[in-house]
């Protein structure tokens, strides 16, 4: 039988089938091999007692996405929100999110929250920035449910994990989502109170048919590492048809005099900002990859 493991807690997984959820642990030659399911894996499982839903996993069919921390498979898309105040956007955040799901090659989609208190409209700058890269960037008010039933719209047939700093407004979308109070400090509140152990990392949530959110505490604060400094610049992609006009091979766009991606900054073809921003995450990431030797 197939199912997708929709929590995990120990050693002990929920897989999600067509017959219902059965309790699972995984066949031992699983961790012999070194594959340790993960919440978001498309297994097939053998039941060993049905009155008591009881199975054990017998394979983990092949992952089209990987997350390293928080450990989750196959995420399709990834919901970026930012708020447009209090707190203040974090477009340095929000670029790290854009280049990282670049990177793992999910869907990106933006949410620009609380546009209620932005008096001044300062977020339609930053959704035409966005947008004319070639990203939806959506617009909503969570407390009064403005743009939700669009998003929901959004996420339908994916596997969503919605990222963001703190106060920004993620459990208010998500409750705004399920039209209840799903969320309680800043997580998905657990529906059922079997004793669920509070070190549960990751756990999908139906919310429709084959359309899942994900409640990824610390999500927000991953670590997009795994991203050489000098291939950054390929997750920005607007970079992309600039690049030809650089004068060097290898050229890392920050220091060289002629680069077709700063000219570009210059013309104004490429917002002058975001490009920044891609300087000072290379920075770190230089620095991060200085460090390891």
């Amino acid at each position: 039988m197939q199912g997708i493991i929709i929590e995990n807690v120990s050693n002990l997984y929920q897989v999600k089938t067509e017959s219902g959820i059965y309790e699972t642990t995984a066949r031992g030659k699983l961790k012999k091999d070194e594959m340790i399911p993960v919440v978001g894996d498309n297994v097939q499982i053998c039941i060993t007692d049905e009155q008591n839903r009881k199975a054990v996993i017998e394979r983990i069919q092949e992952r089209k996405v990987y997350i390293k921390r928080p450990r989750l498979a196959n995420i399709t898309q990834m919901i970026l929100v930012v708020s447009s105040k209090d707190p203040k956007p974090d477009l340095l955040m929000l670029d790290k999110q854009l280049a990282f799901a670049e990177f793992i090659g999910i869907k990106p989609l933006i949410v620009l929250n609380k546009i209620d208190l932005d008096r001044a409209d300062d977020f339609q700058k930053i959704r035409q920035i966005y947008s004319n890269i070639g990203y939806i960037v959506m617009i909503t008010n969570a407390k009064k449910k403005i743009g939700i039933d669009r998003l929901k719209e959004e996420l339908k047939h994916h596997i969503n994990a919605f990222s963001g700093n703190s106060g920004v407004g993620k459990s208010t979308l998500i409750n705004g989502i399920f039209d209840e109070d799903m969320t309680q400090e800043g997580e998905i509140s657990k529906k059922n109170k079997r004793g669920k152990n509070t070190t549960t990392a990751v756990t999908l949530y139906e919310i429709d048919n084959d359309t899942y959110i994900a409640d990824t505490p610390g999500f927000s604060t991953f670590d997009i590492s795994e991203i050489e400094s000098k291939a950054l610049y390929q997750y920005f992609k607007e970079f992309e048809q600039f690049e030809e006009n650089c004068e060097f091979i290898g050229c890392t766009h920050i220091k060289e005099e002629n680069c077709g991606i700063k000219k570009a900054v210059k013309n104004g073809e490429i917002d002058k900002a975001r490009y920044e921003r891609f300087c000072k995450i290379y920075q770190e990431l230089k620095e991060k990859e200085e460090r390891k030797w």
